[in-house]
């Protein structure tokens, strides 16, 4: 059996101290790892137990994902493994994409998100969310292929947390997006795709965004298209921060992660009630 067809896993990074824990799961992007959430992990509060997971679409995985038709399944399965659910997922670029579309597709079917996958709070970090098909236009398809290259070499970048040589630089991002593939590449683009026809206000759970004023990759101003939508949602907007605000503003993300999970007080299995749309 490879890889990509072993359910993924999250480990606890760290436990909780002090009375009322609240448990998180980090899930991170493309071609990333568990790793991406290293600079932030010591600065949440003491009392949120942190779990992360690595994915099927981690850096140097095998890319035999990508030929799954529904990558958001496993989201799912990720999810099923936290022992008592969590109190928030926390999603970065492609799984915040695909958590969302998860969770919205479900609650279109009438399912109960919250009792179904053990979620009581949902924060999307550097989401891709537009509202009208009509938003996408032919030429954007070249323009996205632009975008993904640079999410790879901001990756890099952030991630190194030094100057590269610009040779060195170019090729280790050539290489990260040969190991995606067309294929990785199409997963992420039919996922974006298909963002208007979800149906994120049916989504009764505290929901918050995340995005950076200076993201090239997903615009910050789709980050707040998505949180007025959602009918419990806020959006943060990290000023002067790209793609990565957990590496680039470490302390600025934990601190806006540890005031969402103040907001989430059911107990688990409770579905919140949907309440209107508004942007608190």
């Amino acid at each position: 059996m490879t890889d990509f067809e072993l359910p993924p896993t999250a480990t606890r990074r760290r436990a909780a101290s002090g009375a009322a824990p609240q448990r998180i799961l980090l899930l991170h992007g493309m071609a990333n790892s568990s790793a991406v959430w290293d600079a932030a992990l010591p600065l949440f509060a003491p009392h949120v137990e942190v779990w992360a997971a690595d994915l099927p679409w981690r850096g140097g995985a095998e890319p035999g994902w990508s030929h799954h038709p529904d990558p958001a399944h496993w989201i799912a399965d990720v999810l099923g493994t936290v022992p008592g659910g969590v109190d928030a997922v926390v999603a970065h670029s492609f799984s915040a994409v695909l958590t969302l579309e998860l969770l919205a597709r479900e609650a279109a079917d009438g399912v109960d998100v919250a009792e179904a996958h053990g979620v009581r709070g949902m924060v999307l970090v550097s989401p891709f969310y537009r509202r009208t098909t009509e938003e996408f236009r032919f030429e954007v398809v070249g323009k996205l292929v632009h975008e993904f290259e640079l999410a790879m070499r901001e990756g890099i970048r952030t991630r190194t947390g030094r100057r590269i040589d610009e040779a060195i630089h170019a090729e280790m991002t050539r290489l990260v997006c040969e190991r995606v593939g067309p294929y990785g590449w199409l997963r992420f683009l039919g996922s974006y795709l298909r963002t208007p026809w979800l149906r994120p206000e049916l989504l009764g759970l505290p929901c918050a965004t995340i995005a950076g004023s200076l993201d090239r990759t997903a615009p910050s101003a789709e980050a707040q298209v998505l949180a007025d939508v959602l009918p419990v949602g806020r959006a943060h907007l990290f000023e002067g921060c790209g793609h990565f605000p957990m590496i680039e503003q470490p302390a600025a993300f934990a601190s806006t992660v540890d005031t969402f999970l103040e907001s989430v007080t059911v107990p688990a299995g409770t579905a919140v009630p949907v309440t209107g749309g508004r942007q608190l």
